[in-house]
């Protein structure tokens, strides 16, 4: 039907007879001549439209399907488009079919029309004719093809494991599936085939790779979907600097062929316990040059209770951040700051401007001077070396519940305040999390990543004798703030195995109704092993420098989880309801 795309009228094809096929993205009507922007899936051609065919393309509109032949010819000087791929040469119409009509859309597929979301999204297919949607889909197939030429150069193979399989816990809900021929039981979609890649090691593939679709019924956000796709990986015989070295050379791979950058190696690595402290994240944005900064110390004899309280509390801090030349902040913009700081829960966020900081006391101004002693105020400013012009947050309380709000205070600060250089990449590992964290809520052991990560404790008893303080084989790779993976150096012995399940609660019975097959399989010679995964939508937003990773999925869900395309989730009738014995109570 077509002899070339779009792409390939260049103007190494001027003279020859060629056919393109697409939709008509605009139309310019000179009386005489009439100029076609012609769409393909490869790029946008200019055709122009010789008086024979006037009659045949004043049917046209946006959007039709065309078929158009013709001589490939240059363009005229004033009318090259250097910045267009195309935009040398142009068609000289011969003959032009309509191959389909189309009716008026809801919106034009152009980059330049301001489109509620909901709406791009309800007519999708119309919205993927956008260039930049269009290119930043391609991208994505180039990033899993770039994947798998990698990690098959470095003998991996690639296996397919389960759709339909287990529930077991991973921190989210799982989505169920009913089986007809077993009534009332259940199978569940994968959140992540954790067991099923352990047990390929189990089995003797020694380097597992799979670009694999997972599911988890959570609370969405930006970067977020209830279903996503993971590069999933494993391998037999490494410890931990194996892995992040073949990651660290992957990453790189990606940059140089995608973007052209150089990206140095051994990336940055962090401590869970660093990060957290001195930018309030576990996958802070190295961009951002702001810290929190420990005031404990200065405080410890401070007349003002709150301060000191946390000053001598082993579970508490006072936390501070400079953001320099901003001691000019209107009162309105410092409550808003207070505010936000109020919506994550905290309460009590204090500031210090610095006017002068030659004249002591008198050159700050803050609610927080009536308690603070001359000493005070010079170890503040000797140990944030304050300087005329700088303005600080702070605040105190207890470590688990101000230091990621003041996390997020870094980082709105900074990107308010063009802190954050938007074009630069800062990728780095935080590394030794803590196996086990205790939650609050349920007064219980929870594990950090999987119960499946190996502790860096080599005796049982070292880590039943102290778990919280046990670090973990663990680590999770970040780019610009994000976390685009994580994984661990896995338990291949099965009485620490039992050790960590009876750490979180989990009794002998409970861990044979759901790990038992896998347990099993720990008794046949496990060797070691570990892996890691990596969340492609996210990879994909963040090197098309997208704001969401609905902008890198073909159909994506809303955040209310809902397809608006094709109204699903959708009721289910009662026959098919009775076939797979569920009685549904959102029904009657």
């Amino acid at each position: 039907m077509r002899t070339h795309l779009c792409a390939q009228i260049r103007t190494e094809t001027v003279g020859q007879q060629v056919t393109v096929c697409g939709w008509i993205k605009k139309i310019r009507d000179f009386g005489e001549f009439v100029f076609i922007d012609l769409r393909d899936s490869s790029a946008v051609l200019q055709v122009v439209i010789e008086p024979e065919l006037l009659t045949t393309v004043a049917k046209c509109r946006h959007e039709f399907v065309i078929k158009v032949s013709g001589t490939v010819r240059l363009r005229p000087d004033n009318m090259r488009n250097e910045k267009m791929q195309t935009g040398l040469v142009e068609l000289q119409v011969s003959s032009l079919e309509v191959l389909n009509t189309a009716e008026v859309p809801p919106f034009l597929p152009d980059d330049n029309q301001n489109v509620n979301e909901d709406l791009r999204l309800r007519y999708r297919y119309l919205d993927m004719r956008r260039d930049e949607l269009h290119k930043k889909i391609i991208t994505r197939h180039e990033i899993v093809r770039l994947i798998r030429q990698f990690l098959n150069e470095n003998g991996f193979t690639d296996i397919e494991t389960p759709m339909l399989t287990k529930a077991t816990p991973e921190g989210a809900r799982d989505y169920l599936v009913p089986s007809r021929v077993h009534p009332g039981a259940f199978y569940a979609l994968p959140q992540s085939p954790q067991l099923f890649k352990q047990m390929l090691m189990m089995s003797g593939f020694d380097r597992y790779y799979q670009i694999v679709r997972c599911f988890r019924d959570e609370d969405l956000r930006a970067d977020r979907q209830p279903e996503f796709t993971q590069l999933d990986m494993e391998m037999s015989f490494v410890e931990e600097q194996n892995v992040l070295e073949l990651l660290e050379g992957l990453m790189q791979y990606l940059f140089k062929e995608l973007l052209a950058i150089d990206m140095p190696a051994p990336f940055q690595r962090i401590g869970y316990d660093e990060a957290m402290l001195r930018y309030g994240s576990d996958k802070p944005d190295l961009r951002n040059p702001l810290e929190l900064v420990d005031l404990a110390n200065i405080f410890i004899n401070s007349a003002f209770e709150i301060f000191q309280q946390a000053a001598h509390d082993k579970e508490s801090r006072i936390i501070g951040i400079k953001l320099s030349n901003a001691s000019n902040m209107s009162r309105k913009q410092l409550d808003n700051y207070v505010q936000f700081a109020a919506n994550h829960n905290v309460k009590g966020l204090a500031y210090i401007k610095v006017n002068d900081s030659n004249s002591g006391r008198e050159g700050l101004q803050s609610s927080l001077l009536k308690f603070m002693t001359d000493d005070e105020i010079e170890q503040l400013t000797k140990h944030l070396n304050l300087a005329t012009g700088d303005l600080v947050f702070c605040v105190a309380g207890k470590t688990s519940q101000i230091t990621e709000p003041m996390g997020a205070l870094r980082q709105k600060l900074a990107l308010d305040f063009n802190l954050i250089d938007l074009n630069a990449w800062s990728i780095a590992w935080v590394i030794d999390w803590p196996i086990f964290l205790f939650n609050d809520k349920t007064k219980q052991l929870e594990s950090a990543h999987h119960p499946f990560t190996s502790p860096r404790v080599t005796e049982i008893s070292a880590l039943v004798k102290d778990p919280l303080a046990s670090k973990a084989k663990a680590y999770d790779l970040v780019l610009n703030g994000f976390e685009l993976g994580g994984g661990s150096i896995r338990i291949h012995n099965p009485d620490l195995q039992k050790a960590v399940f009876d750490l979180l609660g989990i009794s002998d019975e409970e861990a044979q109704t759901k790990f038992g097959f896998f347990l099993e399989a720990l008794k046949y010679g496990c060797p070691p092993h570990g892996g890691i995964a990596l969340g492609i939508d996210r990879l994909a937003m963040l090197l098309t420098r997208s704001q969401s990773i609905r902008e890198v999925i073909a159909f994506p869900k809303t955040l209310s989880a809902t397809c608006v395309l094709t109204q699903a989730p959708s009721r289910i009738d009662q026959k098919q309801l009775d076939e797979l014995s569920i009685a549904s109570t959102a029904n009657s």
